[in-house]
């Protein structure tokens, strides 16, 4: 049954000052808000290792944001912005960067009202001339209100993925109110970070330097690696009044075979960095029950957590369905999507504790923290603007411990 949520109730005073705008010198000098049965303290992100139990399995999110954004002009001297969201044609991720002449790509279109059928040059005031090597153009195939579908073309051979190194830029959020800088190429990106395709980084890993996860392999932590591409529609907050009139987008992910034996195995606590490490890690189970009933994996469905029969299955028979159809079909890992949306009322199957960001308010993001913490996000966020932490994507950090 879809639970009746309205949206309002999630919503809480955020002054655009403590929205933090540029990220610290250091990476893990900032704050870490530590939650555990209603109970709030603080420390440094440093110090993390300290307050994670020895021998658990710590799950990161090592997607790679790509610098998505492109800057085209019409022959009249209009500027369009194309964001690049996903590719189409052709649709995995790893062809479409390796393509080398011409690919297609689902986008936002800015300033979209003023392009017309035209062929749109890639815009380059600085006469640089790396990019006019490149000749990249861009048609626009199919209109859908602000997105649709583009045709990039170019001439100089390159990769798409360099094309987009050469003349994109990084997308930040649009609440940090400012253009991407050089400091964004960097710091917008986990230290990890491995696998392109994300338009927006998983933030809660942009706290982790190398010192901080040899701390916490010293503890005998495992650290494992799912890979979920954040989409653009992540962070946004819900525009409906009723949570179950939102939308979720669709996120592709992989786990591995390996990390899916290790969860199987059970015995320890598991550890999610990241919201999207939740929602991949969550969506398991229900993978698993598509691999009982149909006999293989399937996309996961936003309000599938909430049906009538979503529990007719353990965890444990979930998990075995998913792992022995991989091995039967000598698959090294699952790939699918999600659409799942977490909500206070969702029953949590996998992850035991997570470390996440301060994030914006009514939005779906908001919605998972209070069903994990038992519906106690409050005394969590009025903890943190009370105490000046950092918010939002480049802001301070949270350890929360599950509710029981």
């Amino acid at each position: 049954m879809i639970p009746e949520i309205r949206i309002e109730d999630y919503g809480y005073p955020l002054p655009d000052e403590r929205i933090a705008k540029y990220p610290l010198e250091k990476r893990d000098s900032s704050r870490l808000l530590l939650y555990k049965d209603g109970h709030v303290d603080e420390t440094v992100f440093s110090s993390l290792p300290d307050y994670l139990p020895e021998g658990a399995l710590m799950v990161f999110n090592d997607t790679k944001v790509v610098p998505a954004r492109l800057h085209f002009e019409r022959s009249t001297g209009a500027h369009i912005e194309i964001f690049c969201l996903e590719p189409v044609d052709p649709v995995e991720y790893n062809t479409s960067f390796a393509a080398t002449s011409h690919c297609r790509w689902k986008c936002v279109i800015g300033n979209a009202k003023r392009w017309k059928d035209d062929v749109l040059n890639l815009s380059n005031p600085a006469s640089d001339a790396e990019v006019a090597r490149l000749g990249l153009t861009a048609t626009l195939i199919e209109r859908n209100g602000q997105t649709g579908i583009v045709e990039f073309a170019w001439v100089s051979g390159d990769a798409f993925s360099r094309v987009l190194e050469i003349c994109g830029t990084i997308p930040i959020p649009p609440y940090l109110n400012r253009e991407s800088e050089s400091i964004d190429i960097e710091r917008y990106q986990t230290t990890y970070a491995h696998i392109r395709g994300s338009v927006a980084a998983p933030t809660a890993g942009l706290h982790f330097t190398p010192e901080v996860l040899e701390h916490i392999g010293a503890k005998g932590i495992d650290m494992r690696y799912v890979c979920l591409h954040v989409g653009a529609g992540t962070f946004l907050p819900v525009k409906t009044e009723r949570v179950a009139d939102h939308p979720m987008h669709r996120e592709p992910f992989s786990v591995s075979l390996e990390l899916l034996k290790e969860i199987r195995r059970g015995g320890r606590k598991l550890i999610a960095v990241g919201t999207t490490s939740v929602r991949t890690l969550e969506s398991l189970y229900y993978i698993g029950v598509k691999c009982i009933v149909n006999g293989c994996p399937g996309d996961v469905d936003q309000w599938e957590p909430y049906s009538d029969d979503a529990d007719r299955y353990t965890t444990e028979e979930a998990l075995d369905a998913l792992i022995g159809y991989l091995e039967s079909n000598a698959l090294p890992e699952v790939k699918v999507g999600t659409r799942i949306i977490i909500v206070p009322g969702f029953r949590f199957r996998l992850v035991d504790m997570m470390v996440t960001n301060f994030h914006q308010p009514e939005s779906t993001l908001i919605l998972l923290v209070s069903a994990f913490v038992g519906g106690d996000w409050r005394t969590i966020y009025d903890y943190a603007l009370s105490h000046g932490f950092r918010f939002l994507s480049y802001g301070d950090s949270s350890l929360l411990n599950r509710a029981q």
